[in-house]
Formats: structure tokens, C-alpha cells, sequence
């Protein structure tokens, strides 16, 4: 029977609360809504839903199925028991193999199945299972790490075929116990059969050379190797004492040559090493890992001063960027030079430049400006005039909901696998603001690592109230127990992830801090309470000093800060920064609109101590050699003899919207242009002469709409479809006329018995189950004209929506478009 409609069957026996369970753990299977239990059941043996399924599994959990997937074989039905797999498991108890099938049926990944023909009756009662039909390609070349079989290999190596019945030939002459073979089948079969148990290989490796045991433990866990000129040497009779484990191996077909460079180690030979069993490692309980440990208050005060530290940066990075916005290279990203003149302004090593631009551009606190080509501040930002613990709000749940990886800046280009993979133009580095930090997975990746570092806090909880200190090393040895088919994603990402984290006070001194906590429960408003209480009060003074300097005491309020950056100079880092005036720095201030008793005034505002004399000099003789040149602008000009005429118009109120202002007794500049400004004029009786030529274009500058509010609001990624949603899908399931196909064991159904999508799975389906057992089809091909012919052909292969096929009849090869076959029958079955 095939394996969808198995599959069908089981999900159509389950009970409602059953379908939801499954509908929770797989929300793909009903996104968009399914017609039937047909269509339901294709879906869930899709090679994608299948491996988003296989990423939430555990590590035991993922072992037993593996095992499973080796221990059956879905072309012929052969099925296997929770007791049969036991046997395959070093330290399972059947209680805990029948347990994760249970599981494993309930996320549809495996089904009921009849037992293997020949089972004695007393086993026939145990329940058996078959996996899905596409787990094979899912699960890869080398499930459980183990290679593949030597008549798997004697069929897909050309070169190991023809070498094998010689190599058989060759020990058997030699007296080993091996059969003599004369097919490259025979041969896989006689070595096959020489290494099945752990005695006979431990018989075989009684006289290998030395380190050959300590090489074969290099496969315990994967298959494939890497050994220079594998094939030549494996061409080499190798004979004598000074033989290498590597040549002594391949010359008795214990490792098999794939290509010049690497090699493979068959499926017997792994399972005799890990004594007969295909896991030899499985345990129900994730590794504790050794932790050292911080006190409460350490950690608490390294996360409220990095979250201190961050939102100083992220404002005085807006200050520098609105003061001069950043140019942008050709390929896209900051180029080194802005950064550098960044870093000098910040008081910063680039790379934390780098992951406060980041930082900044996915908040939306900085954003590109197309016309200009440049990073720009956005007008109005709210972020701005916000309370500190809301922007520290804003920055994390920006980061929390964000595609983009900051902590990939710098990084080489290609070894930032999945986020951009090749070179730019811009040099083999990952540069700030570019497209390369752009990663999909990045938010679930970040939300994972956080409950796991809330699982090993939680945990390590110690009574004296003090936290574990976790590294990369410690989150990834449990990211690889509970996901381990997203180890190698989480490997990529995961210090980057907590260097983020630590710089936004989620991790403080190396434990997760409370905030952490709070946002890996999905508690944010918790999160808001705790900065409140913890985070100390942004100062709103200085104390000035006689060597024209300012010092901070702490943290400063965004809004001094944002005045001081303008009247002086910043120096140092940390809370206690340094503010030095000098005449460029008052003379800015002087130019951003203050004069030198509005300074004076500020300062003594905001001073702790009186304004010391020589600054109070500075201000005053800068302000008084300021503004000697002055530098307006105006469009038009209006100029008459009659100075009491000029005075009338600059006091009449029809005339403001003129912009007048007089500069000379007879002259007046205007910011209308020339004909705006001799309209208005001629508008109030006067009779106004227009010099020089102008563009009679009238420009009408829009009023800019209120900007929205660019606060982001973080959402947790959903793991689980909304309850109306899965009511909506069972109402469907259960009305929906039982889909019963016409042929018991064929694919694809007729027009009218299946939904297109299942379908098209039982068509692919019966493909490639024919495929792989060299098996005639019958099947019914329309061709241009709509006309339906029954042909009997062997399928070869099948890809992109194509299928080759062998005709016998016509002793031809074809390639046919999947879409115009209708229907598929095994051959052989129809005479049955």
C-alpha cells in the first residue's frame, strides 16, 4: 500500500484533540487550509514540512527515527517494533523506544504498519512502524552518522565495483575467511557478511598496523573521511610491517575510495565498531554542562551598565549621523572610512561601530535616504525625547524581531555561511548596513538561544542566589541535544547572539540576567518593571572645571547630553565623559542658534559648580568676534529710493508672507522669488519692475504628513496556529467525502479521487518507489490533443517536473512531463 494513503488512514482514525496536538506542532500542515485527509497526509510526508518537523526533535528522539529508517524498508513494507529497535540502541529501554514512537506517530512522522511476513505470532502482536516516505531523503546520505552498505556502494561506485571481486579474491586467496566471489554483488555480499558482527572485527583488526584503531575511532560518528590519493592507494596491494592504517584498510575494503580525496566507511564495519548497536550513546537526559558562577549583584550591575553605556552610544551615533549623514558605497553598506571617522567620534573600536549601526539601522533609528545615497536620522524620531527604559525597550525588541545578524560585521565574507556567501565589491569583509547580515531564521535562532539559557539558568539555580555563568560552548552543547538537525545553524550564530545580548544587558557578567529572563517568557512589561527599578536615574548636570572641561558623574540625560555634544567636545568613554570647550566648539554653538548669555545661562543651569572664569572669558570673547560676517539666504531682492516706502511695506501685515527683511536703508531681500514677491506688491497698488529673467514655474513645497509612530513591537515567533484556525481546519477534515482511490497500490489516483495535492505526492510517489525497485509502471499519458494512451514504461529517473522512462516494447528512452500522466500503476501488481 502506499505510504500516503497509510498515512491518511492513521490520520483519519485520530480523535480531534489528537489532530490539534499534531496542527500545534506542525502549523505548516494546515497553512493554507487542506480539502481532505488525502491532501493532509501528502503534505505531511513533503520532503519541506518534513524537515521543519525534523528540527524540533530531540536528540533521542531523532536517534530512534534514524534507527527506525534504518531498520525498515519502505519499498517492500518491511516494518520494525519497538523491541526489534532496542536491540539497535545501546541503553534504550523499550519503555522509552515505544515512548518516542508514540511520539514520533503523533507528529506524523511515522504510522502503524503490519509486521514484516515470517513474524512469529507471539511478536506479531507488538505494534510495528514505517517512517514517512521521503525521511531517506531528508535525513541525508549518513543517517545515525553510519555509511552506506556495501551493495549500495558496489551499485553507485563504478570504480569500488570493479575493484571488489578482485579485493575478495585477493584475501580469500590469502586464507582470510571470506567467500570467493565473481560479481561485484557477490563481493559486497561476502565482505558484508566478513564484517557483520563485532567479534569478526575485532578477528579482522587483530593484525592491523599501529593507530589503526585510533583512525577507525575518527568514524564512530560520521562516515566520510578525508585521505589524500584514496583511489591510487586503494589500487595498491599493501603488504608487509611498514603498511599505514589508512592503505592497510583500503586494501581490505574496510573503507571504500569515493573519489581521489575521500573515503567512506561501509554500514557494517560502523555498526561492529559501536559494538553491534547503531547508537551507542543514547540517553533521555540533555548533558549538564559544568558552570562557573556570579553573584546576583554583579550581574545585575554589568547589565544596567551596558545598558547605560549602549543608549549613551546610540545617541551620540544619532548626533554625529544628523550632523553628517553617512555616505553609503556603490555595493551598498558603510565603507571603512565613515567608520573609522564614527569610531574617533564615538571613542570606539570599529567593531563596536559596527554593531551599533546595525543596531540602529534595524531599530529604524537611522535609515536611507535614496536621493542622497546616505544614512540619515529620520525627522521627528520618537526615540528621542523617549524615558531610558522605553528606549532600551526599543532597541531590544527591534533586535528581538530582526532578520538582520549584527554581530556579522567584520566577519569574513565567505565564512558567514547564509548571509551572503560570496564576495562583494567592497573587499571579502562584511561590512555595516550592507545585505550580507541579513539572515530569515535570525528571530527564531535568537529566541532559542534565550529559553535555553533560561533552561541552564533555571536549573543551576543555586540556593545562595547566585547565577551560572554560560558560554557559547555550554548553550550549544544543549542546543545540539534539543535541535540537533539545527546545530550547525545555531553554531554560526550563537556567539554573535550573546555579544548582542550582553551589549543590550540581557546577559550581564556572563549570566542571563532578569531582563534575559523576562523576555525568554515572553514577558516584557516584567522587563520594563525590572529596568525601572534597577536602572539608575540619567543625571542632569555637570561639574565644570577651570581647565574649560565639563565632567559627567554618570550618565547623563539624552537631552544634555544632546546640548553638550553641540557646545563642546566629547572625550573618553563610560559614564564619566569628558566635555572640552574650545573656540571651535563655542563658535559651533554660536552658529546652531545660542549667544554667549544664552550659553552662560545653560551651563549655569546644569553645573553643580559655578562657571568657572576663563570659561565664562571663552564664551564671552568668541561670542563678540562672532557673526562680524553674516550669511543669509534670500531669492529675491526689493530695492527703491523711497526709504518711507520701504518702511510702510516691512510693516504692513499683507507683505509677510514675504519674509521681508531690511539689510539697507533702500534695500529689502525677500524669500519669495522675483515674480511671487512683484505680484504681491503689485496686489497692494504698487507698480514693481522685475529685473533679469527667472523660471515662471511656481514651486508649491508639500507640507509633510504626520510621521507615524516607528516604535517596533516585538512579537514572539508563533508556534502554533490560531485555535479558530484549527477549529476552521477540522470542520473541513471531518465533512469532507472520504477520499477512497481506485487502485490499492498504484500513485496517483484518477481525476476526482484526490485533491491536485495529494495527488501529485502519490504520483511522485509511485515514481520513485518504481525507481528504486527497477519496477514497471503502468500509467495513462495525454498527450497535445487531450487524448489518454496506456503505456507500460520502466521509470529511470525523475526531476524538475520531468520523468525519463524506458519503453520495452519500443526498446526507447523518453522524457515525459509529469503533468500530463494521470494516472500510475505498478505492472507487476496488476497481474496479481
Amino acid at each position: 500500500m502506499s505510504l500516503i494513503r497509510a498515512l491518511s488512514k492513521d490520520l483519519e482514525a485520530r480523535s480531534d484533540d489528537s489532530l490539534r496536538a499534531l496542527f500545534a506542532a506542525r502549523p505548516d500542515l494546515i497553512s493554507p487550509t487542506v480539502p481532505d485527509f488525502s491532501a493532509l497526509a501528502a503534505r505531511a510526508s513533503a520532503r519541506v514540512s518534513v524537515q521543519r518537523a525534523l528540527e524540533r526533535l530531540n536528540r533521542p528522539q531523532m536517534q530512534v527515527l534514524e534507527t527506525l529508517h534504518l531498520c525498515t524498508n519502505t519499498d517492500t513494507e518491511h516494518s520494525a517494533s519497538a523491541a526489534g529497535l532496542r536491540k539497535m540502541i545501546s541503553g534504550a529501554t523499550l519503555a522509552a523506544v515505544e515512548r518516542i514512537l508514540a511520539t514520533l506517530q503523533e507528529l506524523a512522522l511515522v504510522h502503524r504498519a503490519s509486521p514484516p511476513h515470517g513474524t512469529p505470532s507471539s511478536a506479531a502482536r507488538q505494534r510495528f512502524y514505517l517512517p514517512v516516505g521521503c525521511l531517506k531523503d531528508v535525513v541525508g546520505l549518513y543517517p545515525a552518522g553510519l555509511g552506506r552498505s556495501y551493495t549500495e556502494l558496489v551499485r553507485l561506485q563504478p570504480a569500488f565495483a570493479q575493484r571488489a571481486v578482485q579485493l575478495v579474491s585477493e584475501l580469500h586467496r590469502s586464507g582470510v575467511a571470506i567467500h570467493d566471489a565473481t560479481t561485484p554483488m557477490e563481493a559486497a555480499l561476502a565482505l558484508q557478511h566478513w564484517t557483520s558482527s563485532p567479534e569478526a572485527l575485532q578477528e579482522i583488526l587483530a593484525g592491523a598496523p599501529e593507530r589503526t584503531t585510533a583512525l577507525l575511532a575518527r568514524f564512530r560518528n560520521w562516515a566520510m573521511g578525508a585521505v589524500p590519493q584514496a583511489q591510487r592507494k586503494a589500487s595498491i596491494t599493501t603488504e608487509g610491517s611498514d603498511v599505514g592504517p589508512v592503505d592497510w584498510l583500503l586494501a581490505r575494503g574496510l573503507l571504500v575510495p569515493l573519489d581521489a580525496a575521500h573515503v567512506e566507511l561501509p554500514h557494517s564495519v560502523g555498526v561492529s565498531l559501536r559494538g553491534g548497536a547503531i547508537i551507542n550513546d543514547f540517553t533521555l537526559s540533555p548533558p549538564i554542562p559544568e558552570l562557573g558562577r556570579t553573584t546576583a549583584l554583579l550581574r545585575r550591575n554589568a547589565a544596567m551598565s551596558a545598558i547605560s553605556e549602549t543608549l549613551r552610544l546610540v545617541g551620540e551615533l544619532l548626533h554625529a549621523v544628523r550632523e553628517q549623514p553617512l555616505a553609503t558605497l556603490r555595493s551598498g553598506g558603510v565603507g571603512v572610512r565613515e567608520m573609522r571617522r564614527l569610531a574617533d567620534e564615538l571613542r570606539v573600536d570599529q567593531a563596536r561601530v559596527g554593531l551599533l549601526l546595525e543596531l540602529c539601522g534595524l531599530a529604524g533609528l537611522i535609515r536611507l535616504d535614496v536621493d542622497s545615497s546616505s544614512w540619515v536620522q529620520p525627522p521627528q524620531l520618537e526615540w528621542l525625547v523617549l524615558p531610558r527604559q522605553e528606549q532600551w525597550l526599543w532597541l531590544v525588541n527591534a533586535w528581538l524581531a530582526s532578520e538582520r545578524v549584527p554581530s556579522l560585521v567584520g566577519q569574513p565574507v565567505n565564512g558567514a555561511q547564509g548571509a551572503g556567501g560570496h564576495r562583494t565589491a567592497s573587499g571579502s569583509t562584511i561590512v555595516a548596513l550592507s545585505a550580507e547580515p541579513q539572515r530569515p531564521d535570525a528571530p527564531v535562532i535568537r529566541k532559542r538561544i534565550l529559553e535555553i539559557l533560561h533552561q541552564l539558568t533555571t536549573e543551576a539555580a543555586a540556593p545562595d542566589g547566585t547565577a551560572p555563568v554560560l558560554d557559547a560552548a555550554a548553550v550549544l552543547q544543549r542546543a545540539e541535544w534539543a535541535q540537533p538537525r539545527m546545530a550547525r545553524r545555531f553554531s554560526s550564530l550563537i556567539r554573535g547572539v550573546l555579544a548582542e545580548a550582553e551589549l543590550l544587558g540581557l546577559v550581564g557578567s556572563g549570566a542571563l540576567s532578569q531582563l534575559g529572563s523576562a523576555f525568554a517568557e515572553d514577558r516584557p512589561d516584567a522587563a520594563l518593571d525590572i529596568l525601572g527599578e534597577h536602572l539608575p536615574a540619567a543625571l542632569n548636570h555637570v561639574l565644570l572645571q577651570a581647565d574649560l572641561t565639563a565632567v559627567a558623574p554618570g550618565y547623563l540625560a539624552p537631552e544634555l547630553t544632546e546640548k553638550l555634544l553641540v557646545m563642546a567636545d566629547a572625550e573618553g568613554q563610560g559614564p564619566a565623559t569628558i566635555y572640552r570647550f574650545s573656540d571651535n566648539s563655542i563658535r559651533r554653538a554660536l552658529d546652531a542658534g545660542y549667544d554667549a548669555a544664552g550659553l552662560l545661562d545653560f551651563l549655569r543651569e546644569h553645573s553643580a559648580t559655578a562657571v568657572p572664569q576663563p570659561l565664562e572669558y571663552l564664551v564671552e570673547d568668541t561670542a563678540s568676534r562672532h557673526a562680524r560676517l553674516r550669511v543669509g539666504a534670500a531669492a529675491s531682492f526689493i530695492q527703491s529710493d523711497d526709504e518711507s516706502a520701504l518702511a510702510e511695506l516691512l510693516s504692513g501685515p499683507k507683505a509677510a508672507r514675504l519674509g521681508l527683511v531690511r539689510i539697507a536703508p533702500t534695500v529689502v531681500i525677500a524669500t519669495a522669488p522675483p515674480r511671487e514677491a512683484a505680484q504681491v506688491l503689485r496686489s497692494l497698488g504698487l507698480s514693481p519692475t522685475v529685473e533679469g529673467t527667472e523660471d515662471p514655474a511656481v514651486r508649491l513645497r508639500k507640507t509633510p504628513a504626520a510621521q507615524e509612530s516607528l516604535r517596533p513591537v516585538y512579537t514572539a515567533p508563533r508556534t502554533a496556529p490560531a485555535a479558530e484556525d484549527v477549529d476552521a481546519q477540522l470542520a473541513v477534515l471531518r465533512h469532507a467525502a472520504p477520499a477512497v482511490g481506485r487502485h490499492a497500490h498504484g500513485g496517483q489516483a484518477p481525476s476526482g479521487d484526490q485533491s491536485g495535492e495529494a495527488a501529485t505526492q502519490l504520483g511522485l510517489e509511485a515514481l520513485q518507489r518504481a525507481i528504486r525497485l527497477k519496477q514497471r509502471i503502468s500509467m495513462n499519458v495525454v498527450d497535445s490533443l487531450g487524448n489518454a494512451n496506456l503505456e507500460i514504461v520502466v521509470p529511470l529517473s525523475v526531476s524538475g517536473g520531468r520523468v525519463r522512462v524506458f519503453d520495452p516494447a519500443k526498446e526507447t528512452e523518453r522524457v515525459l512531463s509529469i503533468h500530463r500522466i494521470i494516472d500510475i500503476e505498478a505492472a507487476e501488481e496488476l497481474h496479481q
